[in-house]
């Protein structure tokens, strides 16, 4: 009687020790597949404006790497991204701008994104809940966007040069 109750605790103990890192990792997926889906959506540009970016390849580059936030399934895959996506707005940063977008209006914009895609990042880091910042640095491309629109836009800089002329 002894040895089968000396059996049944060790299979009661051995039974009991399961494995909580992979809940916790089922829980931390599930939880992301919710974050990616309620971000919201980019802004879209004018046609004017879309042949513009469209020539400058570094600002592709930046966009092609943002259009990868909305597919990511896994916070690693999102990480990545982030990683792609710092290293595109460095190089777009350093790049040469289209004359007609060269202006601080445009440049300020994309500083205060590159401050969200590092904000966003260590939030990813240091293992917070990183929506809030995600929202805000889609928010701030989407500002970036909205210059952009707003720059080709306006004829008024235009309209001005041909009456210094005349």
């Amino acid at each position: 009687m002894p040895k089968i109750l000396a059996y049944l605790v060790v299979l009661v103990l051995i039974a009991s020790c399961k494995d909580p890192v992979s809940e916790t990792a089922e829980a931390q997926d599930s939880g992301w597949e919710i974050v990616v889906d309620s971000l919201p959506a980019k802004s879209p540009v004018n046609s004017k404006a879309q042949l513009l970016l469209s020539d400058w390849k570094e600002y592709v580059a930046v966009e092609r790497s943002f259009d990868k936030l909305y597919t990511t399934e896994f916070r690693e895959d999102f990480v990545l991204v982030i990683e792609e996506l710092i290293e595109n707005q460095k190089k777009m940063e350093d790049s040469v701008y289209p004359a007609s977008l060269d202006i601080p209006q445009i440049k300020s914009r994309q500083k205060v994104f590159k401050t969200f895609i590092l904000k966003t990042k260590g939030d990813l880091e240091y293992r917070q809940n990183p929506k809030e910042s995600i929202i805000q640095m889609i928010v701030a491309f989407n500002n970036l966007r909205n210059q952009v629109n707003v720059v080709v836009n306006n004829t008024l800089l235009e309209e001005l040069r041909a009456n210094e002329e005349n």
